[in-house]
């Protein structure tokens, strides 16, 4: 009489502590973290850059009420848009503020899109065990089926970091270059928007 197939179930009692991520020491992982954090600011100030380009644009007096119609989807998707998204969204906020002064937009974007890219492989792939050297491969194919190939340890880990601040910066540069204090900080320059003073009501 056929029995049919042996089942089988994993034992998670009998698992290393911290599985699947026990074979990585806690500074890969914590120089991953920062990795990924700093990829978070990165996509925040990328959200504050469109609102200070798209809201400092000069509009013709007979297309301000269609343009503001305009604004606030924008800003709307500049909250929950991926890092790929924003990024096409800032260039095109760029290019079209006639007063922006970045000279080299092109070059910027190039850097912000391979960033985006290595951003997929460090959040979305799955790590693998370390050599002898505390390198790991993570299992990463993107959508045009391309395998991440290249051994990451934490020293590279943290030149990424370094990197994407360093992005992070020349992003809040093309606003404050032009005389605008970036969104949401105490620097220097003039306020993007300032709220309205409440006034008291009179009796």
């Amino acid at each position: 009489v056929d029995a049919g197939p042996k089942r089988y179930l994993v034992n998670a009692v009998t698992l290393p502590g911290q599985f699947p991520t026990h074979w990585h020491p806690v500074a890969f992982w914590e120089a991953l973290g920062r990795v990924v954090a700093t990829f978070g600011f990165l996509e925040e100030v990328l959200g504050k850059a469109i609102f200070a380009f798209t809201a400092t644009r000069q509009h013709p007096q007979d297309e301000i009420e269609a343009a503001y119609e305009q604004w606030l989807p924008t800003l709307q998707r500049a909250l929950s848009n991926p890092l790929g998204g924003l990024i096409d969204t800032y260039s095109k906020a760029v290019r079209d503020n006639d007063k922006a002064t970045i000279a080299n937009l092109p070059e910027l974007v190039t850097d912000l899109r391979e960033a985006a890219d290595l951003r997929n492989v460090l959040c979305h792939g799955s790590w693998r065990a370390p050599d002898a050297q505390g390198r790991s491969v993570p299992l990463y194919v993107n959508k045009r089926d391309e395998i991440f190939t290249t051994p990451v340890d934490v020293a590279y880990l943290n030149q990424v970091r370094t990197h994407t601040a360093e992005l992070a910066c020349a992003i809040i540069n093309t606003v404050t270059h032009m005389g605008w204090q970036f969104p949401g900080s105490s620097g220097p320059g003039s306020e993007v928007f300032r709220r309205p003073i409440d006034t008291p009501s009179s009796s």
